[in-house]
């Protein structure tokens, strides 16, 4: 039987396949992306594999000889995206969405063919100079200053893995000599955030030797604000018992309910008593492309360091976070290891990207958020994120008119904190009733959601980012959700409220 000419051969016995067999490969991985985006909408969100399973179908050995592509492509059929969950369907709404569009999937595909490893400048010079410029346009974007008297900085993987970054690099200013000496013997370390601050940084005080005993979280007030009082009693008490404060992580955008901290008081309390303050605004910083957003983050302009990613709300996927600095130089005291095989003649002419962090081969991030940016336009992406944040405010509207329904926290971006609780519900039982409902929406497929403790009570958390959501999307899963309530109320669902139909106008398009 002969061939199939549309997909790769078998492999020559030396060496890759032939630029023809490519092609094939690249037509069918088009081909089947364009075909996954098109049947989205008819595949539940949430995966519905148990564990184990994709594990217990996998061959204990790679294949000795190689495998005919056609039986490649029917596993990623049935075993690969059988078993996904779909961050990219537009019912996506857990934790924070994170979808990637037409431009950067071709990005990451030539990030793969083109497999920069941005050692030096001297591997890729295009590597690290359309860094150095992405960086620029993403402060631009957001409204912070760059160059000599504002930030510079660099493209990391996550929030977790820049947040260790910017840490590490203020216990280097806290304690000058720790890289060579260490932490013995040296009076304790502390470092400060919210109560509701990622739980990254939590590791990375464990990764940088101050304990998880050496991390001072301090309470919220009514708006789940870091309460800046408490903060600076914190630090009173801290240096009268000896130790060292290192850092405040401030945070613009929590997980649980989206709040940002009061950064103009914690950046007042930090230039008073010379601690660095660190700004995780991974998820809501984005949202600073647009100006009338802008006063939520009034003050981050005054931190040492500060994070978003646009692998969260720029259209890019994951793995590409911007981390930006003032007086970058602290960051190459901190990370700087120079052995003689790594020097070269460039010298101080070029930035080197391995003495700003612990990676000495890095990924070729800059490529994908360049092509996004290019092809979206700021005003493009300014428009696609304005779509979410009025997609989210619709959303709360509608579940505060929702019988025995309390929007639990307020909702400056695009993130809805609810929780259902008729009169007579005691909160134990709502938290059981309303854990209960988030698992019938999750299993009804047309959306995902995910839950929060907020004020030590269980509610439901609706994330809209997704650049493919819209309106009807949003009906679908309160659709849902009312019809998770009856069942956990027993009684009737209630008449779902639809818009009228739009009358229809005449174009005068053909």
């Amino acid at each position: 039987m002969a061939r199939d000419r549309r997909l790769p051969g078998p492999p020559p016995a030396h060496g890759d396949f032939s630029p023809a067999d490519f092609r094939r490969m690249g037509k069918a991985a088009v081909e089947r992306l364009a075909r996954y985006f098109e049947t989205l909408e008819a595949r539940p969100v949430l995966a519905r594999t148990k564990p184990g399973e994709v594990l217990a179908r996998l061959p204990a050995r790679a294949p000795e000889e190689p495998e005919p592509w056609e039986a490649i492509e029917r596993d990623l059929d049935r075993l690969v995206e059988g078993n996904l969950t779909h961050w990219q369907h537009p019912g996506y709404l857990a934790y924070f969405a994170t979808t990637s569009s037409a431009p950067a999937a071709v990005g990451e595909f030539l990030t793969g063919g083109y497999n920069q490893i941005g050692i030096l400048w001297r591997t890729s010079p295009v590597l690290t100079e359309l860094e150095q410029g992405v960086v620029r346009w993403l402060l631009d974007l957001v409204g912070l200053p760059w160059g000599p008297d504002g930030f510079d900085g660099q493209l990391a993987d996550t929030a977790s893995t820049a947040s260790l970054v910017a840490l590490a690099s203020a216990r280097e200013q806290a304690f000058p000599d720790a890289r060579k000496t260490g932490l013995a013997g040296r009076p304790a370390g502390a470092v400060y955030c919210s109560e509701l601050a990622h739980s990254s940084i939590d590791k990375a005080c464990v990764v940088l030797g101050f304990g998880t005993e050496g991390l001072r979280k301090i309470p919220t007030d009514a708006e789940f604000r870091m309460d800046a009082g408490a903060l600076a009693s914190a630090v009173a008490r801290d240096r009268a018992e000896g130790r060292i404060p290192v850092a405040v992580v401030a945070t613009a955008g929590t997980t649980a309910v989206t709040s940002v901290d009061p950064l103009p008081a914690l950046a007042d309390l930090c230039a008073k008593e010379r601690i660095w303050l660190h700004v995780d605004a991974a998820y809501a910083g984005s949202a600073a492309v647009l100006p009338e957003m802008r006063p939520l983050f009034a003050g981050w302009e005054r931190a040492d360091s500060v994070l978003f990613n646009p692998h969260k709300w720029m259209l890019v996927p994951n793995e590409c976070t911007g981390l930006f600095f003032r007086r970058m130089e602290r960051v190459r005291r901190a990370f700087s290891v120079v052995p003689n095989y790594l020097e070269t003649p460039e010298g101080e002419t070029v930035r080197e990207y391995m003495d700003y962090g612990v990676q000495l081969g890095r990924r070729f991030r800059a490529l994908k958020l360049w092509l996004t940016l290019r092809a979206f336009g700021a005003a493009g992406l300014r428009a696609r994120i304005a779509d979410a944040i009025a997609h989210a405010r619709w959303l709360k509207s509608e579940l505060e008119k929702e019988p025995g329904v309390a929007v639990v926290a307020p909702a400056p971006f695009s993130v809805v904190a609810f929780r259902w609780q008729p009169e007579g519900l005691d909160d134990a039982a709502a938290d059981a009733a309303n854990a209960r409902i988030l698992a019938r929406i999750n299993e009804d497929g047309r959306a995902f959601v995910s839950h929060a403790l907020v004020r030590g009570r269980f509610a439901l958390r609706a994330a809209v980012g997704n650049v493919r959501t819209s309106r009807r999307h949003l009906e679908a899963f309160l659709d849902a959700f009312r019809s998770a309530v009856a069942a956990e109320s027993g009684g009737r669902r209630p008449p779902v409220r639809r818009r009228p139909a739009p009358t229809r106008r005449k174009s005068g398009r053909a």
